[in-house]
């Protein structure tokens, strides 16, 4: 059985990382994988997105729109534009806390992600809203947002893993300054 996983958000909260923090997960677990990242945008505010595959009989990394198992998105935006992704039958998982694109900034718009939001109630039928940001506050940082996304995700069995596994790797990874406050943030939603 193949998973289909898309990650997307802006730069700097740490769609990269845990991208590759699944993928090393399914590694550990004899689970092929394989990831592809696009991150010509990845400063401060730009778009970023990776693909992650796993399971058997997979010839490329990325997948064909209509067939994400599930979007974990970190910025409301990000997840309407990658919508066309999901499956019928897929589920969203998004952070609340809309980020001000660049764009909308320069040219003196607001942007609140409210919209955007209201877009994926009407048209997501699994959804899952996260407010990272109150997590990223009760954790006392704002770099812990990836894997308070990460733990949301491994919540209802679609990933073919559980939150202690991504934390062995986790541990194996990340420096050991880091490790309580990112176990804390990978189970923030339970």
């Amino acid at each position: 059985m193949q998973t289909n996983i898309l990650l997307c958000g802006v730069g700097g909260q740490g769609i990269i990382l845990t991208s590759k923090l699944l993928a090393a997960t399914a590694m550990e677990h004899d689970i092929p994988v394989m990831s592809a990242e696009t991150i010509g945008m990845a400063q401060k505010g730009g778009s970023v997105f990776s693909f992650l595959r796993m399971g058997d009989g997979m010839y490329c990394p990325m997948f064909a729109e209509r067939s994400a198992d599930i979007i974990i998105a970190f910025e409301p935006a990000e997840a309407v534009r990658m919508l066309p992704y999901l499956k019928d039958g897929g589920e969203v998982i998004v952070n609340t806390h809309a980020i001000m694109p660049v764009t909308a900034t320069l040219g003196g718009m607001v942007y609140t992600g409210d919209e955007m939001l209201d877009y994926l109630r009407r048209n997501v039928g699994k959804l899952l809203l996260v407010d990272g940001e109150k997590g990223c506050r009760e954790i006392g940082s704002p770099k812990v947002l990836n894997m308070i996304m990460l733990g949301a995700s491994l919540r209802d069995g679609i990933l073919p893993f559980t939150a202690a596994d991504v934390e062995k790797t986790m541990l194996r990874t990340v420096k050991p300054q880091f490790h309580e406050m990112n176990s804390k943030a990978l189970r923030y939603m339970d």
